[in-house]
């Protein structure tokens, strides 16, 4: 996959003014997300990075319990925007 595929929906504008806001935070993520499981498609015992991964991956479930919890409407409209699956509620 190439590195031009991770295409940001935020304006330059916004990515300066709103970098620790927890949309902006999930959103980082799942591009890197993104990036590593590309990565791992060709390097499947890269123990490592699965490592980062299952790690990135926790912290976005951590993210994306909060928004949830918080502001269910702009939860509802960063899952679709990411297009994620809602993770499963225990």
């Amino acid at each position: 996959m190439a590195k031009n595929a991770f295409i940001s929906f935020i304006s330059k504008d916004e990515k300066n003014k709103n970098k620790g806001s927890v949309e902006f935070q999930v959103f980082s993520f799942t591009n890197k997300i993104r990036r590593i499981t590309s990565h791992l498609e060709l390097h499947r015992k890269d123990y490592l990075s699965q490592r980062g991964l299952r790690k990135i991956i926790g912290k976005r479930q951590r993210l994306l319990a909060y928004l949830s919890k918080k502001n269910e409407v702009h939860y509802k409209q960063l899952i679709r925007q990411l297009d994620i699956r809602e993770p499963k509620t225990r």
